[in-house]
């Protein structure tokens, strides 16, 4: 497993990469669609390659509550149980512990929560969290963290950073104890910047992470209510202190014109649920902005949704995809969700050709100023 730096942009600090990885090669930079339960959601596994898709997520949290681990190891894994045979990151859990606040209290020794389905109390520990990772058998495993909510003092900020860091080196102790040291099943992993709004804690973070040496880094803890503004500072106050020859991974984000100027300080990899949440609400992105489907505009026009859709989708008219999900056809979701991945994925293409072509800021003007037109 390896990451090669092929180019970085002359005008801007976008790159161009390659990362290796046991079930297939990504190139970078990256839309990873989420599939929370093991897929993504409405859409078969064939559809989600067809689109394009090099690697997928899965949620640590949410496998380990249902179906279990006991089920998933009976199949040697993710990969087995949902035959999704290309790479796979796996969250650590750590998102739970912002997202279900109300559910949990943090201690020393890791998070413990109610669990969202029964109200069942369990502990997540990082060494429990890369033990289930390592039952799943991902490619890349992230480390447990705390993602800490936004607005928080420095004083929070702080003492959770250090919580995440400790926390870090037990996770890497673990893997060293447990993990096999070599051959085709060899995990990477991961650790998380955190740090919140606060620059000097942004630098702290990665700079005693990449003393941990770990296989890549991500920075956390944005889009969690914060302006865009403090979410580009978080990207800019991070990425200087990371190694230029380890993938870069902004999680949980964001709209097209976010990943491209995210692109443009420097980060590999993102994620985000955003295109199939908002197509099962009918939003459909497109070169002239997202549009809502439901509306009466649409009724009559027999264009597909965008002029670089798939085959899949173009073959159906917008009057058409409105009409069933004004009916509430389930189909119109499938077309929605396969549409706005392909939209992201196409995307993260032209930036990889952008850079390669060193053009990588003429090409994020031109998308943003076509995008931003209408609106």
């Amino acid at each position: 497993m390896s990451f090669t730096l092929l180019k970085t942009d002359s005008k801007t600090k976008a790159r161009r990469g390659r990362l290796v990885t046991p079930h297939g090669t990504i190139e970078t930079p990256i839309f990873m669609p989420v599939g929370t339960q093991g897929m993504v959601k409405t859409l078969h596994p064939e559809e989600v390659e067809l689109l394009g898709a090099q690697i997928i997520l899965g949620n640590t949290y949410h496998l380990n509550l249902r179906p279990g681990l006991d089920v998933i190891e009976k199949f040697g894994g993710l990969h087995g149980f949902s035959t999704w045979d290309k790479p796979i990151l796996t969250d650590s859990g750590g998102f739970q512990v912002w997202s279900l606040a109300k559910l949990r209290k943090i201690t020393e020794e890791g998070v413990r929560f109610s669990n969202h389905i029964d109200g069942a109390k369990m502990m997540f520990t990082p060494e429990f969290s890369m033990q289930i990772q390592s039952v799943l058998g991902s490619d890349i495993a992230m480390l447990f963290d705390e993602c800490p909510p936004y607005p928080c003092d420095e004083k929070y900020a702080t003492e959770s950073l250090e919580l995440t860091t400790r926390w870090a080196q037990r996770c890497k102790d673990w893997v060293v104890a447990n993990e096999p040291k070599s051959g085709n099943g060899k995990q990477m992993h991961f650790g998380i910047v955190q740090g919140s709004i606060y620059a000097d804690l942004r630098e702290r973070s990665a700079k005693e992470l990449v003393a941990m040496d770990f296989d890549g880094y991500a920075i956390g803890g944005v889009s969690v209510g914060e302006p865009e503004h403090e979410m580009f500072r978080a990207i800019e106050n991070a990425t200087p202190h990371l190694p230029a020859d380890k993938p870069r991974y902004a999680m949980g984000l964001g709209t097209p014109p976010q990943l491209l100027e995210m692109i443009g300080q420097g980060v590999d990899m993102f994620d985000c649920v955003l295109p199939t949440r908002v197509a099962r609400h009918g939003l459909a992105y497109t070169l002239d902005g997202p549009i809502h489907i439901k509306n009466k505009q649409f009724e009559f026009d027999e264009r597909p949704l965008c002029e670089t859709s798939h085959p899949h989708v173009a073959r159906f008219s917008r009057s058409f995809i409105r009409h069933l999900f004004r009916s509430k056809e389930l189909l119109s979701a499938r077309l929605l969700s396969f549409h706005n991945l392909h939209f992201f994925l196409g995307l993260m293409a032209d930036a990889r050709a952008a850079i390669e072509a060193d053009r990588f800021t003429e090409f994020k003007d031109a998308f943003n100023a076509r995008y931003h037109a209408k609106s």
